[in-house]
């Protein structure tokens, strides 16, 4: 692939690494200089590229999101902390028949961990326990609660009423950490995710784009995720 990069922080360069050992062209990467460009100064930029991957902030991703879709180049959108501007972005990038995947964790071991959760959550439900999510990311995370825990408290309101705490921790160098517990009088139940460095995350984003190419519209990771995987898998 021919590959751009929005972003060139601690995930850009990972991103970045990872494509080259894969094999990919890394042709353009946007950094501080680019993030004052209008979305069509951006576009003519990205044109001609496979696909775009953005880890930037959230403010920045609706003109992203419009540069890609303007330039005809499917973007994967790693930036968490931007749901608030959805259906913006779903309508700049649909009225020009562009592509977006986004999704709070491009991890596919996370991906797995939310099924394990929701499971879980069918089982407790109904009983005497009662779920709550913590989280734990390096000091420079800007969001709290990050993207997981909100998906993780997502899939468990599902099946339980009320609300469901979450208690985010900000702090050193931590990759990610999700814990989810079900708690009762008589014991406490809990399952972890512990990512061990952003590896995860990087090789996520890089399937992602070979997904998304040829696709218009916009795509959950986690919602698309099993035809992602099967896809990968059939191609030779």
């Amino acid at each position: 692939m021919k590959l751009a990069l929005i972003g060139h922080g601690a995930m850009g360069r990972l991103v970045e690494a990872r494509a080259r050992d894969e094999g990919h062209e890394v042709a353009t990467v946007l950094g501080s200089r680019e993030s004052a460009f209008r979305a069509e100064e951006l576009a003519e930029i990205l044109g001609g590229h496979d696909a775009a991957i953005d880890f930037t902030i959230a403010e920045a991703v609706p003109r992203h999101a419009e540069a890609c879709a303007l330039a005809r180049v499917p973007l994967v959108e790693g930036t968490t902390g931007w749901l608030a501007q959805l259906e913006e972005v779903r309508r700049n990038v649909e009225r020009a028949d562009g592509a977006l995947i986004y999704g709070a964790n491009f991890s596919v071991g996370v991906q797995i961990f939310y099924r394990i959760v929701a499971r879980a959550a069918e089982l407790f439900r109904g009983g005497d326990y009662a779920p709550f999510v913590e989280e734990a990311h390096h000091s420079r995370k800007r969001d709290a609660p990050s993207g997981t825990a909100l998906r993780l408290r997502d899939i468990l309101a599902a099946h339980f009423d009320g609300d469901i705490p979450v208690v985010s921790t900000r702090a050193g160098h931590i990759p990610g950490t999700h814990r989810v517990g079900f708690d009762s009088a008589a014991d406490t139940i809990t399952l972890t995710h512990a990512a061990r460095s952003r590896e995860g995350f990087a090789a996520g984003a890089l399937v992602a784009a070979r997904w998304i190419q040829g696709r218009q519209g916009m795509y959950e990771f986690s919602e698309t995720l099993g035809e992602i995987l099967k896809d990968v898998n059939r191609e030779p």
